[in-house]
Parts: C-alpha cells; structure tokens; sequence
C-alpha cells in the first residue's frame, strides 16, 4: 500500500495541524478566513496552550502551523514558540509582521525547528493596501529586510491569489528571490470576510488559466500546499498530493480551543469537538464521530462522471459549501465551466451558509454554541494546508447529507 493510502483512513496522529492562537489582529483584511480583529475572552490560557502542545508532543506531530489573527500581539507568543520548540514540536507561524522587528528577527535566526511565514498579497503596496489595509506593505517588506539582515534561512513569503494580483506573479517571485524567501500561493477562499468579497477578488477563468500556465513553469520553485489541484483539469497535473486531509491528517485548533476538520470551513458544521473537552485534542482527533466518518471510503459523487474527476477530484468542499453549491457538485471555480453553471442555477431562496464566527471589529459580539454534525461519504480532494472537499449534500440543510451508493 503506498504511503497516501494510509492517509486516507486517517493517521493515528495529525503530521500538521493548524493552531490559530487569537483572533487579534492589527489588520482587517477583507478576504480573512477568520474574520479576525477583536480577541475572543475565551481564548486558551497561556497554560492550557502549554497543555495543548504536551499533547502534540505526545502524540509526535511534526510540526504546528500557527496563525490568528496576528499570532505576534498575543502577550505570550513568544513563551509558546519557545515552549514547542522546546518540546519537539516544530512551529510555522504566519504574520503580517508587526512584531518583527530587528531584535525579534535575530531570535528567530538562533531558533531551530522554526519557519516564519510574512503574509503579502500584492507586490505593489496599491495592490496590497487594498486588501490588507494602509501600511501593511511597508510592514511586510520591513520584517523581510529585519529576516534577511538576521540570516534567516529562507523564510515564506505567502500570497493569496486575487483578482488583482495574478498578473504579479513574476513580481513576487522577484520579491521572494530578493529576501532569500520562498514564495507560497494560495486559494482565496469564499470563507469569513473572504464571502464578501469572493464575487469580486477571486480570479477569472481567463486568470486561472494564466496561473495554470505559470505553475507549469514554475511550480517546481512555489509552494501551493494543494491550493490549486482544480487547476490540473486543464489537462496536465500539478505538483501536489490528491488527498483531502481534513480530519485525516490535518485539522484546525481555533483560539477558544474548538477543533475544526478543515480551518478554511470554520462552520459548526465541520466541529469536531474542543480541546478543554474530557481527553483533550487526543480524544477529539481519534474519538470523533465527524472525523470518523471523514476517513472511510470516499465516492465521487455527481463529478464522479466527469472525465476530468481524476484530476480535479471535484474541487474544494470549502469553496462549494461557502457559495450555496451542493457538495456532491462541481468546484464553483471548476475549470470545465460547470461550476459557473452550478452558479447560476442556484435557487435564490436557498440562503448561502456563513461562518458562525466573526471577530470583526465591527460586528457584534459573536454567541457560540455546540451543534451536532452529521456528515457523510465524500471522496478525495487536496485544497489547501488543511482541506475538506467534494462532500456530497444539500447546501441547503443545517447538516450535511450523503447519500450513499444505490441511493
């Protein structure tokens, strides 16, 4: 049996996990998956995050993707990196480099088992201010030149492709070259703010067939994590692995501790349970009745009939869950054109799902509570980091249904 199928009946430990520490953030992106700004009171304490990373350690996770929000203006950032380090629990952290100062760069270049990640998306500050607001540019460039001036080992400069700025790849390619950085792209997704503005940010078919074109011949050099295997229905595949790892491999810790099968589906549908629960993440990775039923065999649903399925897998369960698309359907990005198709053909009275999670700086405190989930068979698909896709259902529903074969 090769290795990937070992991955799709589940790990009896994550490789990775991502581990948004607060939804504090300096910033107010308006595509964040998040919806980041205002730190949640319930969020982890210092100790019970300590807690959280004896527990990866126990289990022999590789390494912890953290984010936010801004992971830096949390107070005790610095004390966990140090402290997973410190317990063989390697660390990616993802910032737009508030906190990166000369000091803090020096540290990280004396620090092993860390890889520090700088959030820009655009090469131009026009283009970047955009989404990320005033200023963020020049911040990001300053925490490259803090990195670079340290001897920080290639660092990753981290994209989300838009609308705006597809035609820069070349630009941030010469961005990442400058720094000694790595250049990483990947999917905007129609998730948190990010529903807001996907209708007018995410690419064109005209621009996915330019970053098709791009990644042919230059993918050997980026990292995409499985942002854009949709992309390889074109006709030749990209590099990548063909596997969903949502609840199988990967998962999502959110700041209160929540465990989420995919951090690009923060929807109480996709709760797995919480880490303050009785048997900590442990439990909630191996005792999960939602991650129980990602990890059996998978069918390919209503794309299974499409000659391209092989390639494309059917797209992202995010994106389709996130746009009102019925989950056994085609990727709303589907480059064949039927998720344009699906589009159209939605009923108007269907309300389109939205996260129940909004830290925003503008939006009303946000009431959380525990809802059961029900989910069923859905086949293979790599999105991102930490995907969930293909998942055969009713957008409509509060649940997700599958049916099964012979239904």
């Amino acid at each position: 049996m090769k290795l990937v199928d070992h991955f799709q009946y589940g790990l009896n430990s994550p490789i990775c996990l991502t581990w948004e520490l607060t939804y504090a953030c300096n910033l107010a992106c308006v595509h964040c998956l998040s919806s980041s700004g205002r730190r949640d009171p319930r969020e982890l304490t210092t100790a019970e995050a300590k807690g959280v990373i004896d527990e990866l350690q126990r289990m022999q996770v590789f390494y912890v993707n953290i984010g936010g929000g801004e992971p830096t203006v949390r107070p005790d950032f610095w004390e966990l990196l140090d402290y997973a380090v410190g317990h063989d629990v390697g660390v990616k952290f993802s910032t737009n480099g508030i906190k990166l100062d000369a000091k803090r760069a020096r540290q990280l270049a004396a620090t092993d088992y860390v890889d520090v990640q700088i959030s820009l998306d655009g090469a131009t500050a026009a283009v970047n201010d955009h989404v990320r607001g005033p200023g963020s540019y020049a911040t990001a460039m300053r925490a490259l030149e803090n990195l670079a001036e340290a001897g920080f080992g290639q660092p990753k400069i981290s994209v989300v492709m838009t609308r705006e700025n597809v035609d820069q790849l070349d630009d941030f390619a010469a961005i990442a070259d400058k720094f000694g950085a790595q250049l990483r792209i990947t999917r905007l997704r129609p998730s948190g703010r990010g529903a807001d503005v996907w209708d007018e940010l995410h690419p064109t078919a005209e621009q996915q067939h330019q970053l098709y074109q791009w990644l042919l011949a230059h993918g050997d050099n980026v990292l995409t994590g499985d942002s854009f295997f949709h992309l390889s229905a074109y006709g030749e595949a990209l590099p990548g692995l063909n596997l969903c790892g949502a609840g199988r491999v990967v998962c999502l810790i959110d700041p209160v501790g929540d465990v989420y099968a995919c951090p690009f589906a923060i929807h109480e549908n996709f709760l797995a349970g919480n880490v303050r629960s009785p048997g900590g993440f442990q439990h909630v990775w191996r005792e999960s009745e939602l991650f129980a039923e990602l990890r059996q065999p998978q069918t390919g649903g209503a794309c299974r009939s499409c000659g391209f399925y092989d390639s494309c897998q059917g797209g992202c369960m995010a994106a389709k869950f996130f746009t009102g698309l019925p989950l056994d359907g085609p990727d709303p990005e589907c480059v064949r054109g039927f998720g344009e198709q699906a589009l159209a053909a939605r009923d108007e009275a269907v309300a389109v799902p939205r996260s129940d999670v909004d830290h925003s700086r503008s939006a009303p405190r946000n009431s959380r509570r525990p809802v059961p989930v029900t989910i069923g068979r859905r086949p293979d698909k790599a999105c991102e980091t930490s995907p969930l896709a293909g998942m055969a259902g009713d957008a409509s529903d509060s649940r997700l249904r599958i049916p099964v074969a012979g239904s």
